[in-house]
C-alpha cells in the first residue's frame, strides 16, 4: 500500500533551521567545586510514584467505550517500533478523514499562522499534524507501559542549563508546548532529570484515571492546575516543574499576545511562578522543544531518533509588562515549534478568544 503523501519541513519555507538527529548532542555539564553533584547524578526513579485507586464506577457502561479503546490499542504497543508507526500513520489519517470538525479547525488555525503558504501546502501540513498525533498515540503508551523501548533513542542539547539552575539551588520552569509526542517527552527527559508536570485534570473520570497513572513512571509529582499551595511547594524545594502554557484560556487568566503573527488569549501565569519559590534563589524559566525523526526518513532498519533541546533561562524575567513577558513566551515557543510546525496539535483552537470576546472563525 503506497505511504501518504507526507509535509517535509526541510522544503518548507520557514527559515527555522531543523536539528540534526544524525550527530548526537554533546552535553557538557559546568564547571563545579570538586564533589559537587550534578542532577543526573542524584536522579532517582519515579516508578513508585503513589497512583489513583481504581474505582468501581469505571465498570459502569459510560465507560466501555474507552475500555474498548484500550483493549484495541494497548496490546499493539508490543509490536516493533516500525510497525507502531505505520499504525499511528494510518490511525492519524483515518482521523483526519472522519472527524471534519477537527479537520476544519487545524486548516484555519494553518491558514492563520502561515498565510504565506499556498494552500496545498497547508492541506499537507494538516494531513501530517494528524498523522504525527496517530504516532503519538502509539508512543504515549509506550511511554506509560514499555518505555524501555526508547533505550539509546534520543540526544539533548541545552542540559547544562537545567544543570546550572539546580546546582545554584533553583526550581526550573520548563515550558513545554502540546506537542504530538506530549508524554513520551516527558519520558525522555526524565533519562535526564527528575520532573514535576502541571496538568488539567480530565472531565472523564477514567480517562482521567489512565492518563495520571500512566504518569506516575514518568513524573516524580503530578500537580493540578487547581492546587496552588502543591506547586509552590515544588518550587521552594527547587524542582523542575514542567508546564505548557500554549493553549487559549481566554483573557481572565491571560492577555492577549501575538503567537504566529496572530493576538491569541495567553496566559499570564508563566510570570507569576517565577516570582513564587525561594526568594533567595527565583525559579529560572526556559524552554523546551522535542522533536521526532521517524523511521520514514532515516535509512531502513534504523529506528526513530529523538532530540530534547532546552533553552537558555529566560533574562530579566519577569519584567512590570505582562503583555510583553506574554509576548516572550509566545516568541520563545513559536521558534521552536517552526522547526517543525506539524509536530503541535494545531487541532486546538489556539484562536478562539479575541479581546472583545469569541471569535467566530471556527463556526
Amino acid at each position: 500500500m503506497k505511504a501518504p503523501e507526507q509535509y517535509d519541513p526541510s522544503k518548507s519555507t520557514s527559515k527555522s533551521r531543523l536539528p540534526s538527529p544524525d550527530r548526537q548532542s554533546t552535553v557538557k555539564s559546568p564547571t563545579l567545586p570538586a564533589g559537587t553533584p550534578t542532577i543526573t547524578q542524584t536522579h532517582k526513579r519515579t516508578d513508585q510514584a503513589e497512583k489513583k485507586p481504581f474505582e468501581w464506577q469505571f465498570l459502569m457502561p459510560k465507560y466501555w467505550g474507552i475500555w474498548l479503546l484500550f483493549a484495541i490499542f494497548l496490546p499493539l504497543v508490543y509490536l516493533p517500533l516500525r510497525w507502531q508507526f505505520w499504525l499511528g500513520r494510518k490511525l492519524g489519517i483515518l482521523i483526519y478523514t472522519i472527524v471534519g470538525s477537527r479537520r476544519r479547525d487545524t486548516s484555519i488555525n494553518l491558514k492563520l499562522a502561515f498565510p504565506e503558504k499556498p494552500e496545498v501546502e497547508r492541506e499537507l501540513m494538516a494531513k501530517q499534524v494528524f498523522v504525527n498525533q496517530g504516532i503519538g498515540v502509539f508512543e504515549t503508551l509506550c511511554a506509560w507501559f514499555r518505555p524501555n523501548v526508547f533505550t539509546r533513542t534520543v540526544s539533548i542539547s541545552g542540559l547544562q542549563h537545567v544543570i546550572n539552575a539546580q546546582n545554584n539551588g533553583r526550581a526550573v520552569i520548563l515550558l513545554g508546548a502540546h506537542y504530538t509526542m506530549l508524554d513520551l517527552g516527558g519520558m525522555l527527559c526524565t533519562q535526564f532529570f527528575p520532573m514535576d508536570g502541571m496538568y488539567r485534570p480530565q472531565n472523564n473520570a477514567l480517562l482521567d484515571w489512565f492518563i495520571y497513572n500512566g504518569r506516575t513512571s514518568i513524573l516524580s509529582k503530578q500537580i493540578s492546575n487547581r492546587n496552588m499551595r502543591s506547586l509552590v511547594d515544588s518550587l521552594k524545594k527547587g524542582h523542575v516543574i514542567w508546564y505548557s502554557p500554549d493553549q487559549d484560556y481566554g483573557l481572565k487568566p491571560g492577555v492577549m499576545a501575538p503567537f504566529f503573527g496572530v493576538p491569541a488569549a495567553t496566559l499570564t501565569a508563566t510570570r507569576r511562578l517565577a516570582t513564587l519559590g525561594s526568594k533567595e534563589h527565583p525559579p529560572a524559566v526556559m524552554a523546551l522543544h522535542t522533536y521526532r525523526q521517524t523511521p520514514d526518513n532515516l535509512p531502513s532498519g534504523k529506528r526513530p531518533h529523538y532530540h530534547l533541546t532546552i533553552t537558555p533561562e529566560l533574562d530579566n524575567y519577569p519584567s512590570n509588562d505582562e503583555i510583553a513577558d506574554a509576548t516572550r513566551v509566545n516568541e520563545v515557543l513559536e521558534g521552536l515549534i517552526r522547526i517543525d510546525p506539524t509536530q503541535w496539535m494545531w487541532f486546538h483552537r489556539r484562536f478562539k478568544n479575541a479581546p472583545e470576546g469569541r471569535r467566530d472563525i471556527y463556526k
